[in-house]
């Protein structure tokens, strides 16, 4: 197929003004399909390949050639700034030609939203949250918005397939479908899927159209990788002590000095793993400016920040002129266009190869190659230290990352086969709110029949709508119907009832009229707190209304935003153990890193820590798994529950996914042996759980039946096989 030939008039002239000479490989392989049949698309190719022009070039110019008489594509987004990126780029090549799109999400405001909801039509872009809110509470709009339907566009679905919120946006794709009496087709995209067929399988879950994933050759990526290791203070890795030097107590993190140093005169991004840790760095660069009497150049993207400073920061950063860099999380993460970015800093190793590639993406547009400068940073450990806490496992885990990309092109699978309770009571509970009252047979044939649910019984089912009943968050009516209940009203009602992802009490923080952001745990007044790269004082906490007064003031502390848990996939921790005990020198590394790196391969094989198990002394032993996170944490259950009377187990201390530390009464061998036999007996993940403990994991499993969460996080959640499987692996000798 000629796809060029067959892009609307108005497609090809923007084609012609980008000064393109041909099209690429992900554009005609994209055009092939959305022109050339009927099916889903799963399209995958590299950051800033043109993966969204390569699909909405066709879906326009089929829009164009008949026009929808409704919301023609819903486009699903994990991101608010990636919805407001996507906006400008689509708005600017549809303006013209009758198409309009239209943003929906929380920062966007309610008069935009009534002018679609008059004329609903053209392109509506949303995240996975305002459209829960839409299924609720414009269900009888349904069919007058989306009625004719043709294309759901799910953008960076990779973000969406391991957790609750992917599951929760397939529930809505096919909710909207039913209520609407539409068919619409379905396009994901990707530059990280890891298993492109799971990945289809979940973008096709209830849809009667099969998802075609095309192949193609998307060309050689290039890149520029460095990785530098730092102690907080000197010597650093390599360095000798120099008694004749005095240590400077206000001297820079060495690390952070390294950053400022390398981003003058650059536009860049700093990310960081958490928000805290986003909050220090742009504290201490900004200090670094203000010492060096240099006007302020770093500015703060972050998930708790206000809309107006994660805008500004998305602003400055697509302006080919500036030279700031802005600090910043996962937020800054996702598919973006923030023009000619140079460089990225990472800082420490992210969770995932996902993560690694795609912050690597964010740079290296406009034809030049990506970059990324890896700063892993580490205290001092005592030499007294034992020999695990000695091993910098950031280090390494970021080499792992790095190799697993280069030489197999791995990226974290969907997470498939779960069981997501916590998500059954949320779609329940948004059910019975948009229908009403319904029948409990009718409410069951309604939620049960959505493939997220695939796995859940009709007995699990009725445990937990009696649950419901019991707890007044449904309530049944005299005609023997179902409705919501009036604690369940509280739930539902509430704005943070849309989202299926674990959320803290958050309390808005106000400097004058300007908002900040939010911030958890707020300290009593005359303290201090870090918000928006800056610290300040707290004036006045008003618990009843969440809210913060502060001025601002000179210093440096640390942030807290609530807790964020990390998943490392197993294989990362097998290429781990393969960094550590091969002899590869890897180019990217500079001196303090390749110094670390032999300090660590010394360790290494000094300890024994080529086997599983080490002994540290006395009845001290360590255990290295190299596992990820949830075979991990099966394996520490097996331990604790299972095997811990015959090993004479205690004292078990857990560096989760790295290492498990504790006492024992038995030699090696009687270990391995109790351990493999403990696993080749038959036994039900649930014995894994304690016997009264009740394993909340998800947002909602406090309104789940106990019985059910139990059932979920051994089901769901351990990675019992993984386990089973390394734990077999092992010699008895």
């Amino acid at each position: 197929m000629d796809v060029f030939s067959r892009y609307a008039p108005f497609i090809q002239d923007a084609i012609y003004k980008s000064g393109w000479n041909a099209l690429r490989a992900v554009q005609n392989a994209a055009g092939e399909v959305l022109f050339g049949s009927d099916d889903n698309l799963l399209l995958t190719a590299s950051t800033a390949s043109g993966k969204t022009e390569a699909v909405f070039f066709p879906i326009l110019t089929l829009l164009e050639e008949d026009p929808s008489s409704t919301i023609g594509v819903l486009y699903i987004a994990p991101l608010k700034a990636l919805i407001n990126d996507q906006f400008e780029r689509l708005g600017e090549l549809c303006e013209n030609h009758g198409i309009p799109v239209t943003r929906w999400h929380g920062d966007v405001p309610d008069s935009q939203k009534r002018r679609l909801l008059r004329h609903p039509s053209g392109i509506l872009q949303i995240t996975p949250e305002s459209l829960e809110s839409m299924l609720i509470h414009k269900h009888m709009a349904l069919p007058s918005l989306f009625g004719d339907l043709r294309f759901i566009v799910i953008d960076e679905i990779h973000a969406l397939l391991r957790g609750d919120r992917g599951l929760q946006t397939i529930c809505q794709i096919e909710r909207l479908a039913r209520g609407a009496g539409c068919d619409p087709r379905r396009v994901g995209l990707s530059a990280t899927i890891g298993n492109p067929e799971d990945a289809g399988t979940l973008l096709g879950s209830g849809s009667r159209r099969r998802v075609a994933i095309p192949r193609f050759d998307g060309g050689k990526d290039v890149w520029r990788l460095s990785m530098e290791h730092f102690y907080h203070s000197d010597p650093q890795a390599g360095e000798m002590p120099r008694e004749d030097v005095p240590h400077k107590v206000d001297a820079p993190d060495p690390g952070i000095a390294y950053i400022f140093t390398h981003s003058a005169g650059h536009k860049c991004l700093v990310f960081t793993n958490s928000r805290e840790e986003c909050e220090t760095v742009c504290q201490q660069l900004r200090h670094m400016c203000e010492v060096r009497h240099e006007p302020d150049r770093f500015l703060i993207h972050h998930g708790n920040l206000s809309a107006s400073f994660r805008e500004d920061a998305e602003a400055e950063m697509k302006d080919e002129l500036s030279l700031k860099s802005v600090c910043a999380t996962a937020t800054l993460e996702l598919g973006i266009d923030i023009g000619r970015l140079e460089r990225a800093f990472q800082i420490d190793a992210p969770y995932t190869v996902s993560a690694f590639l795609q912050r690597l993406g964010r740079t290296g547009r406009r034809g030049s190659p990506s970059e990324m400068w890896f700063v892993m940073r580490e205290e001092h450990q005592d030499s007294r230290a034992i020999s695990p806490d000695r091993i910098p496992w950031r280090l390494i885990q970021g080499i792992a990352l790095v190799q697993l990309s280069i030489e197999e092109h791995f990226v974290e699978p969907p997470r498939m086969g779960r069981l997501p309770f916590s998500l059954l009571y949320h779609q329940t509970m948004s059910t019975l709110a948009a229908d009403g009252e319904m029948t409990p047979a009718g409410l069951a044939s309604k939620v049960l029949s959505l493939s997220s649910f695939s796995h859940v019984s009709q007995d699990d089912y009725r445990l937990l709508l009696r649950h419901l009943l019991a707890i007044n968050h449904i309530e049944k009516t005299e005609n023997g119907g179902l409705i919501v209940g009036i604690a369940g009203e509280r739930v539902v009602n509430s704005f943070k009832f849309y989202a299926v992802f674990q959320e803290n009490v958050e309390y808005s923080v106000h400097a004058g009229s300007e908002e900040l952001g939010t911030i958890v745990r707020p300290p009593e007044p005359g303290n201090k707190i870090a918000i928006a790269g800056r610290v300040w004082n707290v004036d006045e906490v008003d618990h009843k209304q969440l809210r913060v007064l502060v001025t601002l003031v000179k210093g440096s502390i640390p942030a807290y935003f609530g807790d964020v848990a990390g998943d490392i996939h197993t294989h990362i921790l097998e290429r781990m153990y393969e960094v550590l005990s091969e002899d590869t020198v890897y180019p990217y590394l500079l001196r303090h890193a390749r110094a670390r790196l032999l300090e660590a391969r010394k360790i290494f094989f000094q300890s024994g820590m080529e086997r599983p198990l080490i002994h540290l002394g006395g009845n001290m032993y360590a255990l290295f798994p190299w596992l990820g996170t949830f075979a991990f944490l099966a394996l520490e259950r097996l331990l604790k529950i299972k095997c811990a009377s015959r090993l004479g187990l205690k004292s078990l201390v857990s560096s989760r996914p790295y290492y498990l530390r504790f006492t024992m009464q038995v030699d090696a061998c009687e270990f391995f042996q109790v351990v493999r036999e403990e696993v080749s007996r038959k036994f039900d993940p649930l014995d894994l759980v304690f016997p009264n403990e009740v394993p909340v994991f998800e947002k909602y499993d406090p309104y789940v039946p106990e019985e059910l969460v139990r059932k979920g996080f051994a089901y769901g959640v351990l990675d019992v096989e993984g386990m089973k499987k390394r734990v077999l692996s092992w010699e008895t000798r």
